[in-house]
């Protein structure tokens, strides 16, 4: 009998690409362990439901996923706002929620949710590492970094770690900081680029903390009133569907990443690449299906370590023992009872000639492309 494993996420909607392409990388390691015997003879078997990266069908998906199919846990479902109704499902009924494609600190509890557990660094960490670079590197003000946000828990969540950050680099008057928001779903963002561009003290470097066709939206409108800072985008925002959406416009915004290059040289990289070729040899090689994949691979490595029946709790407990380990070379990672995150790294990317590559934080200091428009537009 199989061992089956559950996913909530957004096949429809305007994040689709995020839950397609996590639900690839998930499902290339699950095949790459049933190649190899699956987990003590048993093979790993996924049911995925569409949720649309909506709360209100998550729940539903939820409770179906774990009362009716059986499975033991659910992994690699997508967003902020549909973990929040998730969770409490999660806890009720006692089942492993792992590997949510989302850095919120709703799943970053201190002591930790026991039935949450997190592959990924969290927003507030991708948010801490663009504000240091800013300010440290490209030599910004605290005052001159501006939010774009989604209007739900996701956006607040990446607001609150970056002006987090910007009080530990000394601002002082929360009120100095623009903020434009816009409701989830939509790409209605005028009124969003409206309140930064009447910010008495000029943007010169814009976080965004959105879905990629908004962010694409706000760019776009923002580069023709003559507004040219620094964008740079939480993981979320998915680079590729970012760079697709914007055309030419997609020179130079920075993707801040939670796993490094799928075009990489490391051996699980390489492994990554052959497991997603093996069940697509057509599949497009993405940030977010290397995080479903190395996310799929810890969860895969705690249950071979089962000793007995692999179970919801079982599960948590193997999760919980991993302690200090290696994820292939070089990939150094921690989970036990009081760390429910396996991994704390950010990588930053940027877009450049329509593709996704990656980017040193001090780069910043050199490109003029980047710092000469923005000092440009601040005169």
């Amino acid at each position: 009998m199989p061992i089956r494993l559950g996913m909530s996420t957004a096949l429809s909607g305007p994040a689709q690409f995020l839950g397609y392409h996590m639900k690839l990388g998930v499902e290339a390691a699950i095949h790459e362990a049933n190649q190899a015997g699956g987990v003590h003879g048993r093979s790993i078997e996924l049911v995925a439901f569409d949720d649309g990266y909506e709360p209100g069908r998550t729940a539903p998906n939820m409770r179906r996923l774990i009362n009716e199919e059986g499975v033991v846990a659910v992994v690699g479902n997508v967003g902020t706002p549909t973990a929040v109704a998730a969770i409490p499902i999660s806890n009720e009924l006692r089942t492993p929620f792992y590997g949510a494609f989302t850095g919120a600190g709703v799943l970053r509890k201190t002591p930790p949710d026991r039935y949450v557990v997190n592959y990924r660094a969290s927003y507030a960490q991708e948010t801490a590492a663009m504000v240091d670079a800013l300010i440290e590197i490209a030599g910004l003000r605290p005052e001159e970094v501006a939010f774009f946000t989604q209007r739900d828990a996701y956006g607040d969540d990446g607001f609150q770690g970056g002006v987090q950050a910007l009080v530990r680099h000394g601002l002082t008057d929360l009120s100095q900081i623009a903020h434009g928001r816009y409701s989830r779903n939509t790409i209605a963002i005028e009124n969003a680029l409206a309140d930064i561009m009447q910010a008495p003290t000029p943007c010169r470097a814009v976080i965004m903390v959105g879905a990629y066709t908004p962010c694409a939206k706000f760019i776009k409108l923002a580069r023709e009133v003559g507004l040219n800072p620094i964008f740079l985008n939480v993981s979320f925002v998915g680079a590729m569907p970012l760079a697709n959406e914007l055309g030419d416009d997609a020179e130079g915004v920075i993707v801040t990443q939670v796993v490094p290059s799928p075009e990489g040289k490391s051996p699980i990289i390489v492994e990554y690449r052959e497991a997603l070729m093996a069940i697509d040899p057509k599949a497009e090689l993405t940030y977010g299906s290397l995080e479903g994949y190395l996310s799929t691979r810890v969860l895969l490595r705690a249950m071979s370590g089962i000793p007995g029946e692999i179970d919801r709790e079982s599960i948590i407990a193997a999760l919980e023992s991993l302690g200090q380990f290696e994820l292939g070379e070089g990939f150094l990672m921690s989970l036990d009872g009081l760390d429910h995150q396996a991994s704390d790294r950010v990588w930053a990317s940027v877009i450049t000639g329509g593709t996704v590559v990656p980017f040193q934080w001090d780069q910043l200091r050199s490109s003029g492309n980047f710092m000469a428009e923005t000092e440009t537009d601040a005169e």
